[in-house]
């Protein structure tokens, strides 16, 4: 099989752009916030009742997923209803659910990247 696009570029400084891509949807607010806006155009109103969040907070997330080029703001009157910028995040969200899915816990087991609640349910069921 032969990689191209991301997979092709060894060189460090290539992958900049792919560090920063994952690193914007690293933080688990703005995850949140790019999976509810998969299902659809959300205010921020909307995304502070679904998420449970501060004002400030989920604007602040929003602005950063905005500024990277991930949501994009549509006025409407005097709210803004955000979408995601590019049909291919629902393809990386998706496929990021299926590796989840097929490491089943590695991830979340993870001593560098699991969550430590992660890491303590799987272990007291084991």
């Amino acid at each position: 099989m032969k990689s191209e696009g991301l997979l092709a570029a060894p060189a460090t400084e290539d992958m900049h752009p792919a560090v920063a891509l994952f690193r914007s949807l690293a933080d688990p607010t703005r995850l949140a916030i790019a999976r509810r806006l998969a299902a659809g155009e959300a205010r921020v109103v909307d995304l502070i009742g679904e998420l449970g969040l501060a004002q400030s907070t989920v604007s602040a997330h929003v602005a950063c997923l905005r500024d990277c080029g991930l949501v994009t703001g549509r006025p409407e009157g005097r709210q803004v209803f955000y979408a995601l910028a590019r049909p291919e995040l629902l393809d990386l969200l998706a496929a990021a659910e299926t590796v989840l899915a097929a490491t089943g816990n590695a991830v979340a087991l993870c001593p560098n990247y699991g969550t430590d609640t992660e890491r303590a349910d799987v272990g007291a069921k084991q």
